[in-house]
């Protein structure tokens, strides 16, 4: 007689007693070229979207002075009233019209800013329309609150990115709680027009719907002067949550400091959110924001400069190839662009780095309609993007 073979059961995984949400949430198709490529001697990163710039002194400074000053305790959980005021001069100079500190409220990055935003709205069987291609970390801040994302495909033309707004208006459903726009967009620097903000609002209003309105690229606009923004036309009942950071046109990515402008009356369950997430923003992060606010305009404008310079470069050096198909980008500081021959773009991101040694972001990080794209970040020196360009036409002329 044979004996019975005891069976061992397996051991249970620690991924079996986790929330749905978490392990939902996508790894990044961005991070897997920069892992890839980081280390290699040479290279050129234009996957990230930042420039090559460190943050000013004169705003490090301000930081340090208020270390050395002993501001090391708990903070305001809105925001320290000297921000806020801040805020609110910036935007009142901006936009041309008035208005009040309550409406501002500081958060631990641009991202925290759009978590808070979205869990005030969305939850578990609600639904948030993004249009994409668009910066990942909005649909991935949609679902790891619960929500399902929505993602309503732009239409592509050489001439620019549009939105669909046929579309739009039937991915609404009763579950619908709100839209995303970014404007100027990551990663097709689509600029929405007078049109589009007017179209969208109307849509929101007729439907009682939120918009998330994500503008941290409104400086970065090549027609001149500001982007178009729902601040243009809205009215005090408007639903419009507005999102910010100071990382782009500070050259501040690493501070993490950011905020979230909305009406006042969200205040003290805006606050409640922020205190039960990070309890606030440290002090000295926020006198260095102060500082970006209030001396930094002249650093702004070089920012745009170097964004227009590097736009220009990287778009004459590909389009004389033949081999690139993209629409010149209107806002923002990123070139979305399709090779000739080339689908796989998950591939072709590891493919560059091994072949130009220039590291890019692939297409399909950024959702439906990203598909057969890469993004170039140009808001870097013109030596390193002039490296860079030649070495992609380079590579571009063997395939």
């Amino acid at each position: 007689m044979t004996a019975a073979v005891e069976t061992i059961p397996a051991a249970p995984s620690f991924l079996d007693g986790l929330r749905p949400e978490a392990l939902g949430a996508p790894e990044s198709g961005i991070v897997e070229v920069m892992n890839y490529g980081r280390t290699r001697q040479g290279m050129i990163p234009l996957w990230a979207g930042e420039g090559d710039v460190p943050t000013p002194a004169f705003i490090t400074e301000a930081a340090t002075r208020s270390l050395a000053a002993g501001e090391t305790f708990y903070t305001w959980q809105r925001g320290i009233p000297d921000l806020r005021e801040a805020l609110a001069r910036y935007h009142t100079s901006l936009f041309g019209r008035p208005f009040s500190a309550d409406r501002f409220f500081v958060t631990q990055s641009g991202m925290h800013a759009i978590q808070t935003a979205v869990r005030l709205i969305a939850g578990v069987g609600d639904e948030v329309i993004v249009p994409t291609p668009a910066w990942p970390n909005f649909a991935a801040a949609i679902g790891v609150a619960g929500a399902k994302p929505v993602m309503v495909p732009q239409i592509f033309t050489e001439q620019g990115w549009k939105l669909d707004f046929q579309r739009l208006a039937d991915a609404i459903t009763p579950r619908t709680r709100g839209i995303f726009i970014n404007s100027p967009s990551n990663p097709t620097g689509w600029v929405a027009t007078a049109e589009d903000i007017a179209f969208v609002l109307d849509l929101a209003r007729r439907h009682g719907l939120w918009i998330f309105a994500d503008e941290i690229y409104t400086r970065f606009h090549y027609a001149g002067g500001r982007a178009p923004s729902f601040r243009d036309i809205r009215t005090p009942e408007d639903r419009i949550i507005f999102t910010d950071t100071f990382s782009k046109n500070w050259a501040m990515t690493g501070w993490r400091i950011g905020w979230i402008e909305a009406p006042p009356e969200l205040g003290q369950t805006i606050e409640n959110l922020i205190q039960y997430s990070t309890s606030g923003v440290a002090t000295f992060l926020q006198r260095a924001g102060i500082a970006a606010l209030e001396r930094g305009e002249s650093f702004v404008e070089h920012q745009i400069a170097r964004a227009r310079q590097g736009r220009d470069i990287v778009i004459n050096g590909l389009s004389a190839t033949g081999k690139v198909r993209f629409a010149p980008a209107s806002g923002a500081f990123y070139l979305f662009f399709s090779v000739e021959g080339k689908a796989d773009v998950r591939r072709l991101g590891l493919e560059i780095v091994d072949q130009a040694n220039v590291g890019l972001a692939p297409g399909t990080a950024f959702g439906a309609g990203g598909e057969g794209f890469m993004r170039l970040c140009y808001l870097r020196s013109p030596e390193q993007l002039q490296v860079a360009t030649q070495r992609l036409v380079g590579w571009l002329e063997k395939i």
